[in-house]
């Protein structure tokens, strides 16, 4: 437990630091599943849409500092690689 009051302030800012960070953590996951699932239907049109939706999500976790700027960058561009090698149906 933390003793001085300066590491007491710290700990109580974490709280609600570490839920925002969850928060967003999950739900950039559950935006790059969107598109996971999409790709795996074979719907190229519901891919590329749920792409759209999960390009900025993903690209605010990294401005936020939850994943590194370039490891977002490089989800972004194999899911893009992965929509865009899909057959039109």
């Amino acid at each position: 437990m933390a003793n001085t009051k300066s590491a007491k302030k710290a700990a109580r800012q974490t709280v609600p630091r570490t839920a925002a960070n969850k928060m967003r953590r999950s739900r950039m996951r559950s935006y790059a599943r969107k598109v996971e699932e999409a790709i795996a239907s074979g719907d190229k049109a519901a891919a590329a849409a749920a792409l759209k939706e999960a390009d900025p999500v993903i690209a605010r976790t990294a401005q936020k500092g939850l994943v590194h700027r370039k490891a977002a960058s490089r989800k972004v561009s194999r899911l893009a690689k992965r929509v865009s090698a899909m057959t039109t149906t």
